[in-house]
């Protein structure tokens, strides 16, 4: 992807940020980015991974996020800080890209102990598969928590058919993994920011990965999978899913778990 795209892409997502209260258009975007509206489209999926809409409404539930821990605002004016014009409909994206309703992810604080997987319907009772790697550090000086997990699409949000979480960079397993195409996503914290809430120092060191689409069959085991993380940058999707979790219930656990097993995965 030549400069010009990336940089033109970049002004689009920063015009997101600005302006989320705002109904953009895709006229409105291929406007700032000074192409046709059906070039910029194909550039920004190119360049993303997520089409225009897709990646604006993750930013939107993704400072929804911030605005749930950090102010007052109720349920209502976050919505509208947001773009959104009915609380409902709202309500109804962030829980099922969130994995927990605006209500309750502000109770916790954007903690709960632990995180579902979720198996799709037409997987139940089928025979599942593994998928089985190593994970790279983008920074392999700093301690880390790393969360490893299988989603239908590029964006990381609402529940995994598969998860882990490591200690640190190294071997991962993924296991009862349902037939399917999945695309594999990293995310890592440093050591010391794991209970960290949006908005807050730490909580933004994030470095990520994504792999696939990979496709599992039944019973097979994928072996020899490599993932290099990378500081996450400005053009990458935001995390949606309520992560930090899954940081915190990892951490309670990890020293027995170190014990208990040869890897460093925490299922």
């Amino acid at each position: 992807m030549d400069n010009a795209a990336e940089r033109a892409v970049e002004r689009v997502i920063a015009v997101m940020r600005d302006n989320l209260d705002e109904q953009l258009t895709i006229d409105d975007m291929a406007k700032v980015a000074m192409f046709s509206k059906f070039h910029f489209s194909r550039i920004f999926q190119r360049v993303t991974g997520l089409s225009p809409g897709r990646f604006l409404s993750a930013l939107r539930l993704q400072r929804a996020k911030q605005l749930l821990v950090s102010t007052s605002y109720n349920i209502a004016d976050i919505s509208l800080r947001v773009g959104y014009t009915s609380v409902g409909t709202f309500s109804t994206r962030f829980t099922r890209s969130v994995g927990l309703s605006p209500t309750t992810y502000r109770r916790q604080q954007g903690v709960t102990p632990y995180i579902e997987t979720t198996c799709p319907n037409h997987a139940v009772g089928v025979a599942t598969g593994s998928l089985r790697g190593v994970i790279r550090s983008a920074t392999p000086e700093r301690d880390e928590l790393i969360f490893a997990g299988l989603f239908r699409d590029r964006i990381p949000e609402g529940r995994p058919v598969s998860c882990t979480v490591l200690a640190g960079a190294g071997p991962f397993l993924l296991e009862k993994v349902p037939p399917g195409m999945w695309y594999l996503l990293v995310h890592s914290v440093p050591a010391g920011t794991e209970t960290a809430r949006p908005g807050t120092p730490g909580a933004d060191q994030l470095a990520a990965a994504t792999l696939g689409p990979v496709a599992v069959r039944q019973e097979a085991s994928i072996e020899g999978v490599e993932v290099q993380l990378r500081s996450m940058g400005s053009m990458d999707p935001p995390v949606l899913m309520a992560l930090l979790d899954v940081r915190t219930a990892a951490l309670e656990r990890i020293g027995q778990q170190r014990m208990r097993r040869p890897d460093r995965s925490i299922r």
